[in-house]
């Protein structure tokens, strides 16, 4: 039997991927700021969301989880925000129309502060500092004084977070998000590309039902679903002094959430069993993700499932597969097959993008268009073969014109990446990329849907 479970017992456990703060002084006194403040999210928003992902994980459902991979202090812009959830909103709309069943949209933003690290120092022309982890940990510049821990950013994160959440909410819930002004959501650049293209043929199909539907008496004012959204957020939960900070009773039901985010993540770098982010994790009540390499091991995943999930429940734990192109389709249906025959209620997620992180030519880190198409098809075609559904997908992409992957339509080459690498971290998928993206996912979603179809009307 597990044992007692409190926000601060991951203490007593070994863990990794954490900064160490050299003034003890100033970590207490910004944790103890951070325990005054309100929460960012309420407990039963994270419900509402635990009981969408019960429609993913039972194939009811889609699930779009996409932004940053690390958002940043220098970019903190209301721009910025507006553009990732407006591409968001559209890569919604088309896959809503491919997979013919609601689509839960889910942000990477308000809280993605913090990125796991493969070497805790780097060094450059002899000097070692340590490694950049993050706005909410160090600065990116490579200075002694920038890399240094600094607890205060802990501070300055929540506090951006909760800007980006005040005006998500305003987006998500005041005439924004309404069906009617889809094609008020194409960004500028994006107009004149295929996708753009595509996007608008759409768009006015969709003009054409909100019209008949206007005219049998469902219109914004009357249905509340074509005119606001719910939108949730989500991050890796690495920074664990600040997560248990945030981790709050509910007064409806007694029990432990974390209110920094609806939906929080392990990482593939901390998800030991017996170490600190597992045992935080276990006793959260918001829905929790975890991600899942090629060195996941069938017989740990499923004891991992059992102390992330003890009672089995949809909603509750979401699969994200980050296998990469050259190794989905041998790595991932053992882990299918085996949750699968061991009667295990989950979520399964595509994540393309880390598994196909390369190094250009030029000697930017880059991700190739083709290779995170090909791997998202890679994870549909295992669930189609394995008799289960795959959930959903989760994209580090930005609203922004960056170049940052290579390819798509807009044939961004290694030569191109120099023009608009801004990323902080990680390179991302720009809003043209990300809509034609979806446009390929949802033509993967319809053939699957009409196989299944046929598949039904012959038996």
């Amino acid at each position: 039997m597990a044992a007692k479970w409190t926000p601060d017992s991951w203490h007593n456990k070994p863990i990794q991927q954490v900064p160490e703060y050299p003034d003890q002084k100033k970590l207490l006194a910004s944790l103890q700021t951070l325990r005054n403040y309100p929460p960012l999210v309420f407990a039963g928003e994270a419900r509402n969301l635990r009981k969408a992902l019960g429609d993913v994980a039972m194939g009811k459902a889609f699930v779009l989880m996409g932004g940053d991979c690390a958002e940043s202090f220098a970019e903190f812009h209301p721009n910025n925000i507006r553009d990732t959830f407006r591409v968001l909103l559209q890569m919604a709309v088309v896959l809503t129309f491919g997979a013919a069943m609601p689509v839960v949209k889910v942000g990477r933003l308000a809280g993605q502060f913090v990125k796991p690290r493969s070497a805790p120092t780097e060094t450059i022309d002899g000097v070692t500092l340590d490694s950049y982890r993050g706005d909410m940990v160090n600065g990116m510049d490579f200075t002694a004084e920038q890399r240094v821990p600094d607890p205060e950013r802990m501070v300055r994160g929540y506090n951006q977070s909760a800007a980006t959440l005040n005006l998500l909410r305003a987006f998500a819930q005041g005439g924004y998000a309404d069906l009617h002004k889809v094609h008020q959501w194409t960004l500028g650049f994006v107009t004149d590309s295929p996708a753009g293209d595509r996007y608008r043929d759409l768009a006015d199909r969709l003009d054409e039902t909100l019209a008949f539907m206007a005219a049998c008496g469902l219109t914004s004012e009357t249905t509340p679903q074509i005119r606001e959204t719910n939108f949730y957020t989500c991050h890796e939960a690495l920074l664990l002094h600040y997560e248990e900070a945030m981790t709050r009773v509910d007064s409806t039901s007694g029990d432990w959430y974390d209110t920094s985010a609806h939906f929080l993540w392990i990482g593939d770098r901390t998800r030991q069993l017996d170490h600190a982010h597992v045992e935080f994790m276990r006793g959260i009540h918001n829905p929790i993700g975890m991600k899942t390499g090629p060195s996941t091991d069938p017989d740990e995943l499923i004891r991992l499932i059992d102390a992330l999930n003890p009672k089995n429940q949809p909603g509750r734990l979401t699969l994200i597969s980050r296998m990469g192109a050259e190794k989905v389709h041998d790595m991932l249906p053992k882990l299918v097959r085996r949750v699968r025959d061991e009667g295990r209620h989950v979520a399964w997620v595509c994540d393309p993008m880390h598994g196909n992180t390369i190094k250009s030519t030029t000697g930017y880190k880059t991700r190739p268009f083709d290779s995170i198409l090909a791997e998202v098809r890679g994870f549909f075609d295992v669930h189609r073969a394995e008799g289960t559904h795959g959930g959903g997908v989760h994209f580090e992409m930005t609203g922004q014109n960056v170049t940052e992957c290579t390819g798509g339509a807009m044939a961004i080459t290694d030569t191109d990446l120099a023009d608009r690498y801004h990323t902080h971290c990680d390179p991302r998928l720009n809003a043209q990329q990300s809509l034609e993206l979806a446009f390929l996912l949802a033509e993967t979603l319809k053939q699957e849907r009409i196989a299944v179809q046929q598949e039904r009307a012959a038996s």
